[in-house]
């Protein structure tokens, strides 16, 4: 069956058991994700390796890894990050800002974690972990593909074609499922798995942008550590900086912007389209 056309959609039981088989399988899945999409599949490295040629990307680029809500805080080892760093602020941040939309952190890696979707940062092994928050359909989606595949955890990447590609200093997000199967028309086992009504998923995250996650890190190293804790935005993405520090803040932790994450993130721009 082509699952395709018409696309599957996030709030249908079936078309969610349908795409989690498929990707069982070794399908690539676009799937909503809170206001905007991202592609999943699974974690082993012939899928992650394909997706990222697919995408355009170098064959052994690195992942990143999503998982329903409650298994994501299993995804990190908290016996390696900085005792100046309780694991419970951490967490309730991560609680906070999972509750309102999609975000990604980056920290230390659970030892199950395989290489190809970990990456070492100044003698850290770490994993970057994006997930939709926890009011969105597609947590369902994900919990049911991950059991269908044996897994605790999947492959995430961007919903685009790679700036390696395309040339383009940067190549934001897709928003709109059609935009996506046009532009993985190549993929004869691409399943879509859309919103029902694109602009009420956007507007139900008013705070966010509808591009790729906002990326929190807190993994430095113990040299680096200040006082009060600071966490670095490493992509400044859907959600503004200054909402990330207001979430921080009531826990003590201070949050600031790295270097290349001074510019945030475009919105992806369609001929015709309003946000």
């Amino acid at each position: 069956m082509d699952v395709r056309t018409p696309h599957l959609h996030i709030d249908r039981p079936a078309d969610l058991v349908t795409a989690a088989r498929a990707l069982a399988d070794g399908a690539i899945v676009a799937t909503a994700f809170a206001n905007f999409y991202a592609i999943v599949a699974r974690p082993d490295a012939d899928t992650v390796r394909r997706v990222n040629l697919a995408k355009g990307r170098p064959a052994d680029q690195v992942g990143s890894v999503t998982a329903a809500g409650h298994r994501i805080p299993a995804l990190f080892d908290w016996s390696r990050i900085s005792p100046r760093l309780p694991e419970r602020r951490v967490r309730q941040l991560m609680d906070a800002l999972y509750a309102t939309g999609p975000f990604g952190f980056r920290g230390p890696a659970a030892d199950g974690l395989p290489e190809h979707l970990t990456q070492h940062d100044r003698g850290i092994r770490t994993a970057q972990v994006i997930a939709p928050g926890t009011v969105c359909p597609s947590n369902a989606f994900l919990a049911r593909a991950a059991a269908e595949a044996g897994v605790d955890h999947l492959a995430i990447t961007s919903a685009n074609r790679s700036r390696h590609l395309t040339g383009v200093a940067e190549e934001p997000a897709h928003w709109k499922a059609d935009a996506i199967a046009a532009e993985f028309a190549h993929l004869p086992d691409l399943v879509v798995v859309a919103h029902r009504d694109e602009a009420s998923a956007r507007a139900a995250y008013p705070a966010y942008l509808p591009t790729s996650v906002t990326l929190l890190s807190f993994h430095l190293p113990e040299g680096e550590w200040e006082e009060p804790p600071v966490l670095i935005v490493e992509r400044h993405g859907s959600l503004h900086v200054d909402e990330v520090r207001r979430a921080a803040a009531p826990l003590g932790l201070q949050v600031r912007l790295a270097p290349g994450a001074r510019q945030r993130l475009r919105i992806r721009e369609y001929a015709g389209a309003l946000v």
